[in-house]
């Protein structure tokens, strides 16, 4: 209990620490029932709003959506974000969706209510008679996004930020006694254009919303006061160096002294300071700043990723008048960078990152109290990640303190995703706001430990490497606590040299147009680069949507998206599959994850990664990109156990040359290490075994004692284990261990017996729906139809091994289009093929570019032995094999490749062995008559519904150096 008081307490401590002031009896919490007025028509100002009571109601915190606060959803909703895909508004199938009552919007959450435009928000307020002679702040943390205050009839200032609260000094209009203030708020984007997929505005992710959403009060301090507190560790020489901003505001000079001690305050072992003392004069209505050095002594600790201790740095300022202080959170770290490699306190260390894009599907808006951004921060940690990047936006404070107790390094960026619009380098007012927003991200949240990299944003368009260059040059020589890139960009994007570390694209996927293998890497794509590579946006592998999900959404957004999709998938007669469908392409997805981490993982030199993303991406047409949803909360397909064994600060690895093999061969593996850890490994044994399905050990051995530092693929050994002894088609599994350790990684791999496959004589094989095959379908007999390359229904659907790409809306229904398959496993079918309900890695010689059967005219139960699922904004009934009885008769039909001539292609040869065998057994029993005419008419008939554009664009970020990006 008493454990429990004090965390308690050492919350709210952090939480007062965020402003200078006394005693919280000199604070006034605005927050709760704010009159208010929206201003449609801009006529608020000149018709001197301030000087009357709104007509309406509101509660702050909060936004306008929250409160219900604007205008219904119609097609014709000026959203703040790009909409690429149109055929939305002209697909027929979709007109029940534009329809007035039955709006359902795809391309992102659909909120309550949306309104742009100006707002006014009022209140009054007692101010206390022994404020008079104090400063006194508004307060106003996370406004959206301009702002102007009035003060009873007086205008005090307008302010315009996206990062910082917005903090008026009201002393010379507030007088004792009942006041007025009044805010008007304007989320439009106006002079100052970020771009409208900027994640600190758009729809696509937390909305464009009016509001305020964080702290609001007034705050009375001494009119001589502490502005500024900044810290600046030397971990090496035990010392921080402390600069102090003192502003006086009254007509008198003043003389006083400098008090600053730190004292540790979450960590089992603790550790204070000595008490530093220092004079400081100010002039009348002057400024000062002075420096003060602080000592540690032998205990002093640092905060990195796994011991994140954290000091509490009490600044006071005394005189025989004045008393004020201050109080911030700091750690005792140094982030640098060392050739290639970041250093955390000297020790190397390895980036594995998310991209955090402002999802916040209950709100609409950032959450402001530590205790959420903990909650989502922690389960971050516990994927085995230590980095979070945030797309063009920069988190609340709360967000700061959270990954400072956490353990975690951040990289927050400039507000702006300047391209589709507006463009950096040509003199446009978003220029001069990155280098003001980031300046005040500094000054606000520069003491974080956590706050150890900085991008000025997204993806540029216009005169981009000078203003970069320019940008990191400034910010290396203004601030040397954390590391400096330009922007985080896509592969295409010009190079800045004077970028501390890469963070950019170019470097990352995987290139399974070839069977798949573990021992490449990309040493050749960051070859070039003499700076740390962090490779941009990885992964953004799709899954199927959750439609368990949709009750969620009980506050300001509704998933409309997912409404719609689930409702389209009903009407394919697929309804009933979609949990099947999540999980099977849920395993995919993992298994994709896997193989591009652990591929950097073994890549000597590399820096690091940032996902995208472990958690879903509400927009940009709906990208189901993470194996956690928008609420960072599992799926069921993984958790977060299993998910850290490939993504961790140690993971062993294999360099495996392929996954298919026949009994003629051996399985041999090279066993590397990946290590980002504290301290190296000391006298590590490393072990490993073989399994079958049963759990039986075949084969098993451990390495030599050793000892590993920080590094990627790191060599461990090599191991080896004939295949002779496999005589039936089997599913083997290597694990390899970290002994002692919770460090443990695996890898499935396939063995098929090495032999021909004749055709059976009872089964008539034929890659032409001819009329043989009617005749023997009529007899009673059995047909196997090898169909690959024959589809004409279908033709138009891409499947490629890999799962589509951020989604197929976004990108204008680019291939691919399927998003793995899901698989009748428990059939007798696949007797001798052993696979499970999912895509893995034995299905790629038979899956990758394989045509797909569109099944639109079969029956409305009919399920195909393999089921190809597709993107969910088209939901076709597709099929790459499938059994019926057809005549008399029944048959098999794929569309994959498989049969008797197969060459090096063992997988696709069992697959027909095993489908050989079902037909000649008692169970091959298909459920479903069919014609002879429907399934010819699937290498005869183009589907019904094919896919157009109606637009000929493309989204801009796939031609970065198009025209409307060329600097004119």
């Amino acid at each position: 209990m008493a454990k429990k008081y004090l965390c308690s307490f050492l919350l709210l401590v952090s939480l007062f620490s965020l402003s200078s002031f006394e005693s919280k009896d000199e604070v006034i919490n605005l927050e709760g029932t704010w009159h208010f007025q929206m201003d449609r028509n801009d006529e608020g100002v000149t018709a001197k709003w301030y000087n009357r009571n709104l007509s309406d109601v509101i509660k702050l915190p909060g936004s306008m959506a929250e409160f219900l606060k604007g205008d219904e959803i119609t097609l014709k909703t000026k959203w703040t974000g790009s909409i690429y895909d149109s055929s939305f508004y002209f697909i027929p199938r979709f007109e029940k969706y534009r329809q007035p009552g039955n709006i359902h919007i795809p391309f992102w959450l659909t909120p309550a209510k949306h309104y742009v435009g100006a707002a006014w928000y009022q209140k009054e307020v007692n101010v206390p008679a022994n404020w008079k002679g104090k400063r006194i702040l508004l307060y106003l943390e996370r406004a959206h996004i301009e702002t102007r205050v009035w003060v009873n009839d007086k205008e005090v200032g307008l302010q315009n930020s996206l990062v910082a609260p917005h903090v008026y000094d009201l002393s010379a209009f507030l007088l004792p006694g009942k006041q007025r203030i009044s805010i008007r708020i304007d989320n439009r984007i106006n002079k100052i254009n970020v771009g409208p997929d900027s994640h600190s505005v758009t729809d696509h992710t937390q909305g464009n919303w009016n509001g305020i959403i964080g702290k609001i009060a007034l705050e009375a301090i001494s009119p001589v006061y502490i502005e500024d507190v900044q810290v600046y560790p030397d971990v090496k020489n035990h010392k921080a160096r402390v600069k102090i901003t003192v502003n006086n505001s009254t007509q008198n000079n003043f003389s006083g002294k400098i008090t600053i001690a730190a004292k540790s305050f979450n960590s089992e072992s603790s550790d204070k300071t000595q008490e530093i003392v220092g004079n400081l004069s100010v002039s009348k209505l002057g400024e000062n700043t002075m420096e003060l050095e602080l000592p540690f002594g032998k205990g002093m600790l640092t905060w990195d990723e796994f011991d994140p201790a954290l000091y509490h740095l009490e600044v006071k300022l005394v005189s025989k008048e004045i008393k004020a202080s201050k109080t911030v959170q700091f750690g005792m770290r140094e982030f640098k960078i060392e050739g290639n490699r970041f250093l955390i306190n000297g020790i190397p260390v390895f980036l594995r990152g998310t991209v955090h894009n402002c999802e916040f599907p209950l709100t609409g808006y950032p959450a402001t109290t530590v205790e959420a951004w903990e909650k989502v921060l922690k389960k971050i940690k516990a994927y085995g990640l230590n980095h979070v990047r945030f797309h063009s936006w920069c988190p609340p404070e709360a967000a700061f303190i959270a990954a400072d107790k956490v353990g975690l390094y951040l990289q927050p960026e400039g507000p702006s995703w300047p391209n589709h619009g507006p463009k950096i380098g040509l003199g446009q007012p978003v220029d001069q706001f990155l280098y003001d927003e980031t300046t005040r991200m500094a000054k606000q949240y520069g003491n974080y430990a956590s706050f150890t990299m900085l991008s000025a944003g997204n993806e540029p368009a216009g005169n981009q490497v000078k203003y970069l260059n320019a940008f990191v040059d400034f910010w290396k020589a203004k601030d040397s606590r954390r590391v400096y890139t330009g922007m985080s960009v896509g592969g295409s994007w010009p190079v800045v040299p004077n970028a501390e570390y890469q963070s950019r694209g170019g470097v990352r996927g995987l290139k399974w147009e070839k069977m798949p293998e573990t021992e490449s890497d990309f040493s050749a794509g960051i070859a070039p680069f003499k700076v740390p590579f962090v490779s941009h946006e990885i992964g953004q592998y799709c899954v199927f949507p959750n439609f368990d999900e949709i009750p969620k959404y009980k506050g300001v957004y509704r998933a409309k998206n997912f409404e719609m999709f689930r409702q389209d998938l009903e009407d394919h007669k697929m309804g009933d599959q979609s949990k099947d469908f999540l999980n099977a392409s849920g395993k995919l997805q993992v298994l994709c994850y896997k193989n591009e981490i652990e591929k950097m993982l073994r890549t000597p030199g590399f820096g690091g990664f940032q996902m995208l993303g472990l958690q879903d991406f509400p927009g940009q047409g709906t990208a189901l990109v993470g194996v956690l949803d928008a609420f960072f909360q599992e799926k069921g397909y993984v958790n977060a156990q299993e998910y850290s064994r490939f993504c961790n600060s140690t993971v062993p690895l294999a360099k495996i040359p392929k996954f298919v093999y026949t009994n003629a061969e051996t399985f041999n593996a090279e066993i590397v290490l990946f290590h980002s850890g504290k301290v190296p490994l000391k006298n590590a044994v490393i072990s490993w075994t073989i399994k079958n399905e049963r759990g039986d050990v075949l084969s098993s051995g451990s390495f030599d004692s050793k000892t590993f530092e920080n590094g990627n693929g790191i060599f461990v050994g090599n191991l080896s284990f004939p295949l002779a002894d496999i005589k039936t088609a089997t599913k083997l599994n290597l694990e390899v261990k970290v002994n002692n350790t919770d460090f443990a990684n695996d890898w499935n791999f396939w063995v098929y017996p090495d032999r021909n496959h004749e055709i059976s004589p009872s089964i008539y094989y034929t890659t032409v729906l001819d009329d043989k095959a009617k005749e023997v379908l009529n007899n009673g007999g059995k047909v196997f139809l090898n169909a690959a390359g024959k589809v004409v229904k279908g033709k138009e659907v891409e499947m490629h091994f890999l799962p589509v790409f951020w989604n197929t809306s976004w990108f204008k229904m680019r291939p691919p289009h399927v998003t793995g398959m899901l698989i009748q496993d428990k059939s007798p079918a696949f007797a001798n093929f052993p696979t499970s309900f999912h895509s893995d890695l034995q299905w790629w010689d038979i899956q990758n570019r394989a045509q797909v059967m569109n099944l639109e005219d079969f029956p409305a139960d009919f399920r195909p032995l393999i089921q190809p699922i597709d993107t969910w904004f088209m939901n076709r009934r597709l099929a790459l094999v499938f059994e019926a009885q057809v005549g008399k008769g029944k048959i098999i039909v794929s569309s994959a490749n498989v049969g008797p001539d197969i060459q090096n292609k063992p997988a696709s040869r069992e697959l027909f062995f095993s489908l050989q065998q079902y037909m000649n057994s008692d169970q091959f029993n298909p459920k479903n008559q069919l014609s002879f005419e429907v399934i010819q008419d699937v290498f005869v008939s183009p589907s019904k519904e094919i896919f157009k554009t109606y637009t000929k664009d493309s989204p801009d970020e796939l031609k970065p150096n198009s025209n409307q990006n060329k600097v004119k």
